[in-house]
């Protein structure tokens, strides 16, 4: 009897054994499956590169543009839709097969005043609508939103920057690609 008690003692701490192992392997898999395939498919093959953000015809203030451009870099990483956010400028995106751009164009600007929205919900609310483009290397559109960014209620005018970048970024991830006539990931 002590005999078959400890033989399925030793089966049962063998298959928690094997469980334990095996489970870990098991959801990094699953975790793989379910990255790959958020926004799409191929998005988790592609790169972006941010472009400056152009003024157009508003007079943004410089602050504004860096804010929006910074935080554009920030809300796309958070993301995880693509294996590398670059900067414009930056060399090491010339070597990319597989890069996306994406050029921010103001189109329209109210500054808002943060002292009216604290005496007052109606009034001084801070206002960016942007043209967002996503294209390909040789300049073929994908996608292309107008994307807004506010501040109504509580908080600095900057505030406004963050709301607009982080609309773009969501913009991107559940927008619907056009890569019909753009280069597959991984072949120039």
């Amino acid at each position: 009897m002590k005999a078959i008690s400890r033989t399925s003692t030793i089966m049962c701490v063998a298959a928690i054994a094997v469980v334990l192992v095996a489970l870990p392997t098991q959801l990094a898999a699953q975790a793989v499956a379910t990255k790959s395939s958020r926004g799409g498919g191929p998005a988790m093959q592609w790169s972006i590169q941010v472009k400056g953000v152009d003024a157009g015809d508003e007079e943004l203030p410089y602050f504004f543009q860096v804010a929006i451009y910074e935080n554009l870099l920030e809300e796309l990483n958070k993301t995880e839709q693509f294996k590398q956010v670059f900067r414009d400028g930056d060399r090491n995106a010339s070597g990319v097969s597989s890069l996306l751009v994406l050029q921010t164009t103001i189109e329209k600007y109210v500054p808002g005043s943060e002292t009216r929205r604290a005496v007052t919900t109606v009034s001084g609310a801070t206002k960016l609508s942007v043209r967002a483009q996503l294209l390909t290397r040789d300049g073929k559109v994908v996608l292309e939103s107008k994307v807004n960014g506010n501040v109504r209620f509580f908080g600095d005018n900057l505030r406004a920057t963050q709301n607009l970048a982080r609309n773009i970024a969501k913009e991107i991830k559940q927008g619907r690609w056009d890569l019909a006539n753009a280069p597959s990931p991984g072949n120039s």
